[in-house]
């Protein structure tokens, strides 16, 4: 990391969903992975992104843990602690935090997490963003029973999304991920050590007060292990490579989608959620895609939007009954890339500082490279999957191989080389071909 190298743990848990392993003998951040304890792997990464000294705010058992570590040296890092005599929840023992840190900006992980990420990608977007506190965010496979957060295309926070909510709308399957940055003024937000939750009663509250609080949306692999499945799961994943493979310093593999057509039904161009229909095999598509380790990234025209035909608001209502169907399963698309612009004019209700020739419509490679910024993308092993030669032709403009499905268009639009590396009949289809490609 350039400019930040203090960090604080939230070391304090019991880990009662742990027990079975555990036995209540040592902390929940102990707890072993693969043979190692979970907050060695954090000192360790913490250590190689350039961090020097740790604060560690622990509770029950926390002895153990300074009998661990000591002061750190023999680690690499300089370890502090404070003791939490009672738990002060997530942020409480903020009030302590104040002598102890003697920088302007901080990292703040939860001891639960086991990660593998860019920190230089996230401190740049903090500090871009002259935020108060950034929150990494990332999609999961259970979002109907997670904490989300809600905020807008440039990625400041504007809500949040209660678990305990009742949810009778469609939803972004977005979720905080346990990793902060966090500017040092937030912490005389604490006026004294009581319990405190971190974003019920501070980063809620900031937001509505129109706070610079920023989520930083990252596919790296950011993980509570805090059940024993969660472990077990870590395990095979960091045996497999894959945990490693997915830190952004690392070239990526994408998997690059259509939505009308591919996706959804074809029905032209949608202007309201009710109109979102799923084709039968995509949400077994999109699975395959996430147990792959590509990103499953979608690529759509939108022109509804300079037409007037639909708003902001509306399409963003759109994309997330998609995430909210796809969550459903258990699955999630990375991201979702659309082009809001139309050339042509005339369009009753039209919005005219939308209507250009843009460089981001398909089939210019606009949103394509902004994805590639965005996440190291590695174009010559991702692919495009459309309904339409329009999307043929995007990929050959950005050297990415392409499929063709059966589904919407089906290339015969006419007005572009209808010439592909795949057909396939569907989605769920085409990911099987391109699954197989990636093994040969």
């Amino acid at each position: 990391m350039k400019n930040i190298d203090v960090a604080v743990i939230m070391a304090g848990g019991k880990g009662s969903r742990l027990r079975s392993i555990t036995n209540d003998e040592i902390p929940k951040p102990m707890v072993p992975v693969n043979g190692k304890p979970l907050l060695e792997y954090q000192v360790d990464k913490l250590k190689a992104y350039g961090i020097k000294k740790i604060v560690m705010i622990v509770g029950h058992l926390g002895e153990k843990i300074e009998d661990h570590f000591k002061d750190g040296k023999d680690f690499g890092v300089d370890i502090d602690y404070i003791f939490e005599k009672e738990p002060l929840g997530t942020a409480g023992a903020f009030y302590y935090l104040k002598d102890k840190i003697d920088t302007k900006d901080f990292l703040l992980i939860f001891g639960d997490v086991f990660f593998d990420l860019d920190f230089d990608r996230m401190e740049a977007f903090h500090f871009k963003n002259s935020a108060l506190t950034t929150l990494l965010a990332h999609p999961n496979g259970h979002p109907y029973d997670s904490d989300l957060i809600q905020m807008d295309d440039n990625g400041k926070v504007v809500g949040f999304d209660s678990k305990h909510n009742v949810r009778d709308y469609w939803y972004d399957n977005m979720v905080n991920a346990g990793m902060y940055i966090i500017n040092k003024r937030l912490l005389d937000l604490v006026k004294k050590p009581i319990k405190t939750d971190f974003e019920r009663d501070i980063l809620a509250n900031q937001v509505k007060l129109g706070a610079n609080i920023y989520a930083y949306h990252s596919p790296e692999y950011v993980k509570d292990v805090g059940t024993v499945d969660r472990i077990n799961a870590t395990v095979e994943e960091l045996k497999s490579g894959l945990i490693q493979s997915k830190n952004l310093k690392n070239k990526q593999r994408a998997i690059f989608l259509d939505r009308d057509g591919t996706m959804n039904v074809s029905k032209g161009f949608i202007s309201k959620a009710d109109d979102l229909e799923l084709i039968p095999g995509t949400i077994e598509a999109i699975k395959d895609i996430n147990k792959s380790g590509a990103l499953a990234i979608v690529i759509t025209n939108q022109p509804v939007i300079a037409r007037g035909e639909c708003s902001f608001e509306e399409l963003h209502n759109i994309h997330n009954k998609l995430k909210t169907l796809l969550g459903e399963k258990g699955v999630f698309v990375d991201d979702i890339f659309y082009c809001p612009h139309h050339p042509d004019k005339g369009f009753e209700g039209e919005l005219p500082e939308l209507k250009f020739d843009c460089e981001c419509r398909k089939p210019k490679t606009g949103m394509i490279e902004e994805a590639v910024e965005k996440y190291n993308i590695d174009l010559s092993k991702s692919y495009m999957v459309g309904d339409s030669t329009m999307d043929l032709e995007m990929a050959r403009n950005a050297g990415i191989k392409s499929v063709l499905v059966n589904t919407g268009f089906a290339g015969n639009d006419g007005k572009y080389d209808r010439s592909c590396d795949i057909e396939a009949e569907d989605l769920l289809d085409a990911v099987e071909k391109i699954i197989k490609d990636f093994t040969e």
